[in-house]
């Protein structure tokens, strides 16, 4: 049974589909996408789609121990980033 999902194509997520699957609003995630905040992504046929493997790899950046633990990296608020501040005003 292994062997048959192996030979499987990676499974491709709609913006709603992945925004589940990552328990944000389709609109977060459209944000994060806008912002270059987000996972990443691909067009096919004018449509953005999201790999499952992008979209764990982008949630596991933000894994961390404890409140204390500084994290490895960091998944950033749908906002845009500037370079001399963390966030840009609302």
């Amino acid at each position: 049974m292994a062997e048959a999902t192996a030979a499987l194509p990676p499974r491709l997520l709609r913006t709603p589909e992945a925004a589940r699957f990552l328990g944000l609003s389709g609109r977060t995630l459209e944000k994060h996408r806008t912002y270059g905040t987000g996972p990443t992504y691909m067009k096919i046929g004018g449509r953005v789609v999201y790999s499952v493997g992008d979209l764990q790899t982008w949630a596991a950046r933000g894994v961390k121990s404890s409140t204390a633990d500084p994290g490895v990296d960091v998944v950033h608020p749908a906002r845009r980033v500037t370079e001399d501040r963390s966030f840009a005003e609302r």
